[in-house]
């Protein structure tokens, strides 16, 4: 009787999620509904799983469709009679909406779909066989005077679900005031839902119908002829790329062989043979010969059109993969784990990571859409949900705060959680809106290749990214057998990439940045790594990666692969980290250590004993426990946060914790090995994407420890790395550097290099128009230097205001380096008056000369002006302190000679991470650089968190005990204080 059941996947209206609507039909014993969400499909599958998995429990049979509305107006319901129905559908809401086309008003004339209309909008033609209308149970009482009451015949119960209860219903109208923008007080009423959209037992619903029996047999009758089969978990992705999985299978051995004999011509054994032929056996059972292949076109298009690649994922693991030259780590190197790869058991494809830099990734997808069609490929969605922030801030609107409250709210929440009733209700609202999706976005790479039409599985939509974007999440198509192919984009391989042109053109030196076997004997990147001094490099540069590895005193490639997984949540915060750390130093020095059980270091050697990366949650499943390879792989994928619930997890627990006592290990080291498995919910690396993010890491390490200017200049202007840009120029600078200010005649768009002097490029001038920015170095490549301001002004289309941004950063020192007076005679050449353009004059006149009294000025005021217009100042950031002198007591490279004292140093912020103890306490961790430009970390703990926390950017004096953690020092603060900076309107002129 249920023909119009919402989710909260109807976005900014409905409020249940899809468990929520399969208990309420649960609880009304209704046994068939129909899910038709606002213009979206996102919901279906996640309500068609939870159907099969608890089919034992509830038999809930699903109908789909879709809810079409136009600027809020209800237009219709359509309801697929069947998969083809459900197809036609969404490939008609995706067309309006790639096209940007509003919806028709009167239905579609789609063969296999039927379609409701609500009765204040039943179209005055007469209706088809598949059309009809729709009566709520509001509608009754006014049915007598309506000529609807004629067409009793063509109606059906319209009994929509939208909430569960009086909290619902509230979020509700909470969710259509934040769509609508507009105060919770101005909310129309037509513009919600009636009170009444709740399930109801399916009898009480037919009482209300009770006169209408024709009615009620309509309704029952499109349930009945409505049915939708989906299988999930079979593989629903594209079969064939040459045409049979016979030719694409020679092709794959062809081409694979050849890259056996060019990857392993000086190191072929009967290991290597032997795992060559048993991966093509694999992948040949398996059918995932295709999957392969299309990721191999994809790697060899890159090629072919200059762009550089880095393949990762577990595909890394991979033999065949590294032979076809997908990834570039050697898995029998490297002695990477085959099963997490592959196994006989497995049912999904491997995955494949493939990075591209982030200004070659559009012309993959290109690619990829161009050759493979359309109608076959899109983005993977994802879904982003309100969180405490966001629905702090929405509803803080809602309820009309003022922006100055709201912004003191969201970044105070403790002090305002109980100021008043409207904050107390702001709270508890935002608590219930948590996880409820607030709209449709895009995977970070994630495409879509299947073999049907896509529409035979999701609408799409047309994001600002300019493909279509499936309506379900990466879950949700594993879940239906569609298995994506990653296309990420990352600055890394750009920086490297413009690192070796900039060498080129600075040097005339030719780099080939791919030697890794070299690099990895280089001395001088071995120096870098443990010293920690990586600021720039891929991957390593974070102040907690700088510190690990300073304190495992990283010097080679395999400890590197570690730290780039224990990095990672899941082990750094079980413990496993630290023992990582300490077994690594006793290793070092010969010392023996002790594991939970022997089995565990035998699984384990080269990590000794400890859990690091992804696979060896299988080899320790299978091997430790018992489990079979095939329930490993899913322990291994169940420690996702969306699976943890599933009661196949919950057996698997189970069956880990059966296995162990019947091998007879002690309770307290099944729960400890449980537990470091458990822990592995925070996303650890497979060892194969490790490795391979290692190989890309020393690709910039070479490029720093050799050539660092060049380097930095391409970090700077590929706008990636961890830190603000002009701790990236302070690098540079502490380099050999001089950092000079944007310069008309040495400047360019982006930053460059000229032997050892870096010109800002004209991009990072925050106000500076984009056309003039380029415009610039343009005009002077095609008609030489500028001359003057008057010459520059005649040549370059520029309004006052722009002209004044680059007089105040300098840009015209080379003419006359006092920038009042400059400013002075671009004032009076304008008249006074800030025209958009000044034109070229037809004869290059000499330039008016102005006479202009003394206009000195204070040289520190540059600074101010920099500041403003760069957002940071080209020189001594600590001459801009009040108090020059207030340094504190020591310096950044003597803290090893304090360990266990009081100290006080200065420092200018350079970046803060925010974190929370295991009680939920927050706890803060600072890194600063002091007076001599070296850097030092600190951290706070909750009790001197609470009274002395960061206020923003500038300069603190950190008081604190000096702690050293494997020979890393770091200031353990008890008080800090942020210092004052002098006042512009003070200096005085020295």
């Amino acid at each position: 009787m249920y023909l119009n059941c919402h989710t909260y996947f109807s976005f900014k209206y409905g409020t249940l999620s899809v468990a929520t609507l399969f208990e309420e039909a649960k609880r009304c014993g209704v046994r068939k509904l129909v899910l038709t969400d606002i213009n979206n499909t996102s919901g279906y599958i996640e309500l068609l799983r939870l159907c099969k998995e608890r089919r034992d429990e509830y038999d809930l049979q699903v109908a789909l469709g879709i809810e079409f509305r136009q600027d809020d107006q209800l237009l219709y319901i359509g309801i697929a009679k069947n998969n083809r129905g459900f197809e036609q559908l969404n490939g008609y809401l995706s067309r309006h909406n790639v096209n940007e086309l509003p919806l028709l008003k009167r239905a579609p004339n789609l063969e296999d779909v039927f379609f409701i209309y609500p009765k204040e909008n039943t179209p005055q033609v007469l209706l088809r066989s598949n059309e009809y209308i729709g009566l709520k149970i509001n509608d009754l009482n006014k049915l007598i005077t309506s000529p609807v009451k004629n067409l009793l015949q063509k109606a059906v119960i319209l009994h929509p679900i939208t909430v569960k209860d009086k909290l619902s219903f509230n979020i509700h109208r909470l969710l259509r005031v934040i769509d609508q923008n507009t105060l919770l007080s101005k909310l129309d009423t037509s513009l919600q839902a009636d009170p009444n959209e709740y399930m109801i037992p399916e009898n009480e619903l037919k009482h209300y119908f009770k006169n209408y029996p024709e009615v009620i047999r309509n309704t029952e009758a499109i349930l009945e002829q409505c049915e939708i089969h989906f299988e999930l978990g079979t593989d629903k992705n594209k079969r064939h790329l040459l045409g049979s999985k016979k030719e694409d299978y020679q092709f794959l051995v062809q081409q694979a062989e050849i890259g056996y004999q060019k990857r392993y011509s000086d190191k072929m054994t009967d290991e290597t043979a032997e795992r060559f032929e048993r991966e093509l056996r694999i992948i040949n059972q398996k059918n995932f010969e295709s999957y392969y292949l299309i990721s191999n076109d994809i790697v060899q298009f890159a090629k072919h059109s200059g762009y550089e690649y880095v393949g990762r994922g577990s595909g890394a693991n991979s033999m065949i993969a590294y032979c076809l030259g997908i990834t570039d780590v050697d898995p029998i190197e490297l002695d990477l784990y085959f099963e997490r790869f592959l196994n006989p058991n497995r049912t999904s494809p491997p995955d494949f990571d493939m990075d591209f830099s982030w200004k070659d990734r559009d012309a993959i997808y290109e690619y990829m859409f161009g050759k493979y069609s359309q109608r076959h490929v899109a983005l993977l969605g994802t879904h982003t949900t309100y969180k405490m922030r966001s629905s702090l801030r929405e509803l803080g609107k809602v309820f009309g705060l003022p922006k100055e409250e709201i912004d003191q709210m969201v970044t105070y929440p403790d002090l305002y959680r109980n100021k008043d009733d409207v904050t107390r209700l702001i709270f508890q609202y935002s608590r219930a809106m948590q996880k409820i999706p607030a709209n449709l976005s895009i995977h970070a790479g994630g495409v879509l290749i299947t073999e049907n039409p896509i529409y035979a599985y999701t609408a799409t939509d047309l994001p600002p990214k300019g493909l279509p974007v499936v309506h379900f999440e990466m879950h949700n198509a594993e879940d239906m057998g569609i298995y994506k192919f990653d296309i990420l984009s990352q600055r890394g391989l750009g920086h490297i990439k413009d690192t070796v042109q900039l060498i080129k053109k600075n040097q005339n030196i030719e780099v080939d940045s791919k030697r890794f076997d070299e690099f990895k004997k280089d001395p001088k990147i071995a120096k870098l790594l443990s010293t920690g001094r990586t600021m720039g490099c891929f991957y390593v540069e974070s102040p907690a990666m700088r510190m690990l590895l300073g304190k495992l005193e990283c010097q080679d490639y395999i400890t590197l692969v570690a730290a780039s997984s224990i990095i990672r949540p899941g082990v750094a915060r079980s413990g496993m980290m630290r023992a990582y750390i300490e077994r690594h130093h006793m290793t070092q020095k010969g010392q023996p250590y002790e594991t939970i059980h022997p089995k565990m270091d035998e699984l384990m050697h080269e990590t000794y004993g400890v859990m690091v990366y992804q696979e060896d949650v299988i080899k320790v499943a299978h091997h430790f426990a018992n489990i079979t390879l095939a329930d490993a792989d899913i322990l291994r994928r169940g420690m996702s946060g969306k699976f943890r619930s599933r009661a196949e997890f919950k057996r698997l627990e189970d069956t880990y914790f059966d296995n162990c006592r019947e091998i007879g290990y002690p309770e307290h080291v099944a729960k400890r090995v449980w537990f470091e498995i458990e822990s592995f919910s925070g996303y650890s690396f497979s060892k194969g994407h490790s490795a391979s993010y290692a190989v890309e890491s020393y690709q910039s390490l070479f490029l720093k420890a050799h050539y660092p200017l060049e380097f930095m200049v391409g970090v700077i202007n590929n706008f990636g790395g961890f830190y603000r840009t002009e701790f990236y120029f302070h690098e540079a600078r502490m380099s050999g550097a001089n950092i000079n200010a944007p310069c008309i005649n040495n400047s360019d768009y982006l930053t460059n290099i000229k032997g050892i002097d870096i010109y800002i490029g004209f991009i990072h001038l925050k106000s500076l128009e984009t056309k003039i920015a380029q415009r610039i170095p343009l005009e002077r490549e095609q008609n030489g230097p500028y001359e003057s301001l008057d010459d520059f002004i005649r040549r370059i289309p520029i309004g006052l205001e722009q002209l004044r941004i680059l007089i105040r950063i300098d840009a015209f020192r080379f003419y006359n380096p006092n920038k009042k007076a400059l400013l002075w005679e671009a004032q009076l050449y304008y008249g006074g008056k800030a025209m958009k353009h000044y034109s070229k004059d037809l004869f290059n006149l000499e330039p008016t000369k102005y006479d202009l009294p003394d206009l000195s000025y204070p040289k520190l005021e540059d600074a101010f002006d920099q500041f403003e217009l760069l957002n940071f100042p080209l020189c001594d950031p600590f001459l801009l302190m009040q108090d020059e002198e207030n340094l504190g007591n020591i310096k950044a490279q003597q803290l090893m000679d304090y360990l266990g004292k009081f100290v006080q140093i200065t420092g200018y912020l350079v970046t803060t991470k925010d974190t929370s103890t295991k009680d939920g306490l927050r706890m803060h961790f600072g890194t600063f650089y002091d007076k001599d430009g070296y850097v030092f970390d600190t951290v706070h703990f909750p009790d001197v968190a609470k009274y002395y926390p960061f206020r923003g950017r500038g300069f603190y004096k950190v008081s604190g005990k000096v702690v050293e953690d494997f020979g890393y020092p770091m200031i353990e603060s008890t008080k800090m204080e942020r210092l004052p900076m002098k006042d512009r309107e003070k200096l005085e002129i020295g």
